[in-house]
């Protein structure tokens, strides 16, 4: 059986690899395999942090050989190898491990084919029957493709083996439906086999904030409500729908950010400290953070949340269409590309603080991060003049582009006179260590492989997700475009949402 490690002791995963195995990717033939699971895949295997054996197995409705496939994939590394470009040596034996096979996801003579194709891998290569399932295909498939492998006996791990799936968002659309497929997967697979995949957690700023509170002595006896005002989690695009808009009316910015990737920072934010690192402890402290918070009531929504649209703007110097001009968007579209959320949660650390979650397309420039606002001083010794009335305290955790943390602090100009300014003590990724920072799919695949699932969602966190956004959601479906707010291009979002911050407080310009 894999190793249980966690991907905090990022050193563990350096010095021992995972038991030999198959990945098989359903949708092999799509965008996301090309762009990101191959391309992380080659990446460990270049590292040396993959079995012996390790083999890949690609699976669509596409008529490709093997080496059609391997000549697809080497493209794709070619294209967009974080790590560079393959050497020869490097890809033929990379690409030895990669095979092929055709069929529909509800056929069953294909995944027979599949069965027959793994057994000869295990026999060839010595992967010992142990499989990642990697399901890269839209929604509608997931029930599709459970089924089938639960019919061909794919599911089921052979004595001494293991078996696991890996599962892409949107997990359902809405609170039925994601309970609906929670059922589903459950009758197919038991939940320790299920990987429920959220790429933000993978993020190394994300990691750190579990490392930064509790391998730090300074932080924790702070981080409550006695010493901390507000916490801002913002995820802004500049980009719009990118001939996605078909996708995207049935989706929004609650549905694509705010349910699964925001609310998750949230919780890695609030969470009490864990009785270990094992991934349970992490995720049992991170859903009773989930459960604290307040539902709000359908009468609360337009004062705590905030939703809009972008109109024709400029973004980077480049003229952009609005919204409703994209292709495949309704001219009469009410769709979220924005929504800020102020939540609040009911428990003695954080009662009173308020959390406020944005996303948004089109906005001014692309950032993700999270800014811990600590109070003002409560007496003022360095006020002598307007330009010593500096900003309070602040932490800010960057997620993209460039990761990091940034904390702000008060400090006394040089010279005779006593004037403070803000300065800030800051820490990158990219410049302390030297190393290159592992793509959030590279460490995603490697931690499926070791059996260890803290940065997967587990069940309980999806529906508890789903269950807070249901009421905002059904208030904004029942509204149509009354409550509609629309913002320029290239900005920040629209004003209706400097509302929710209340007297004193403001949204960060990134």
């Amino acid at each position: 059986m894999a190793n249980d490690l966690n991907p905090l002791r990022a050193e563990a995963h350096v010095e021992r690899t995972p038991d030999p195995c198959t990945v098989v990717i359903f949708g092999a033939s799509g965008d996301l395999a090309k762009r990101k699971l191959v391309p992380a895949l080659f990446n460990l295997a270049r590292e040396r942090r993959l079995p012996g054996g390790f083999s890949i197995v690609g699976y669509s409705r596409s008529p490709m050989s093997d080496e059609d496939l391997r000549a697809l994939m080497y493209e794709a590394v070619v294209r967009f190898s974080s790590s560079g470009p393959p050497t020869a040596a490097e890809w033929e034996s990379f690409a030895a491990g990669m095979f092929y096979c055709q069929g529909g996801y509800d056929d069953v003579a294909g995944y027979s084919q599949l069965k027959a194709r793994l057994a000869a891998i295990d026999a060839e290569r010595g992967t010992s029957g142990n499989r990642i399932f990697y399901l890269s295909t839209p929604p509608s498939l997931i029930g599709p493709i459970m089924d089938t492998l639960g019919a061909s006996e794919l599911a089921r791990s052979a004595p001494g083996s293991w078996t696991r799936i890996i599962i892409e968002k949107p997990l359902g659309y809405d609170l039925h439906t994601a309970q609906e497929l929670n059922a589903h997967i459950s009758r197919i697979f038991d939940e320790n086999q299920v990987y429920r995949i959220d790429h933000y957690r993978a993020k190394e700023t994300v990691q750190n904030i579990v490392a930064m509170r509790f391998a730090n002595g300074i932080f924790e006896p702070v981080w409550n409500r006695r010493y901390i005002d507000h916490v801002q989690i913002t995820a802004a695009e500049a980009v719009g729908v990118e001939g996605r808009g078909g996708y995207y009316e049935g989706s929004g910015a609650v549905r694509d950010m705010l349910q699964n990737h925001l609310l998750q920072l949230l919780a890695l934010v609030a969470m009490e400290p864990p009785t270990s690192l094992e991934a349970n402890a992490i995720r049992d402290e991170a859903i009773k953070v989930a459960k604290a918070i307040r539902p709000l009531a359908a009468s609360e929504v337009d004062a705590h949340a905030v939703r809009g649209q972008y109109t024709a703007g400029w973004v980077g110097g480049k003229a952009v269409p609005g919204y409703r001009e994209e292709e495949g968007v309704s001219p009469a579209s009410t769709t979220e590309t924005y929504a800020a959320i102020r939540f609040g949660i009911d428990n003695w650390r954080w009662a009173g603080v308020p959390f406020f979650l944005r996303s948004g397309k089109r906005m001014t420039k692309r950032a993700a991060e999270i800014a811990v606002q600590f109070r003002q001083v409560p007496m003022r010794l360095f006020t002598t003049t307007e330009a010593d009335l500096h900003e309070p305290n602040l932490l800010v955790m960057k997620i993209q582009p460039d990761e990091g943390l940034t904390l702000r602090l008060a400090a006394k100009l040089p010279g005779h006179a006593i004037h403070l300014r803000s300065v800030n003590m800051e820490f990158r990724y990219g410049t302390s260590f030297g190393v290159r920072s592992s793509e959030a799919y590279e460490r995603l695949l490697l931690d499926c492989m070791f059996g260890d699932a803290t940065l997967f969602t587990r069940r309980d966190m999806v529906e508890t997700g789903w269950a807070l956004m249901m009421p905002i959601l059904d208030h904004w479906a029942a509204s149509g475009e009354h409550n509609l707010h629309f913002y320029e291009a290239g900005t920040w979002g629209p004003e209706a949402a400097n509302q929710l911050m209340g007297e004193g407080r403001a949204w960060r310009r990134l």
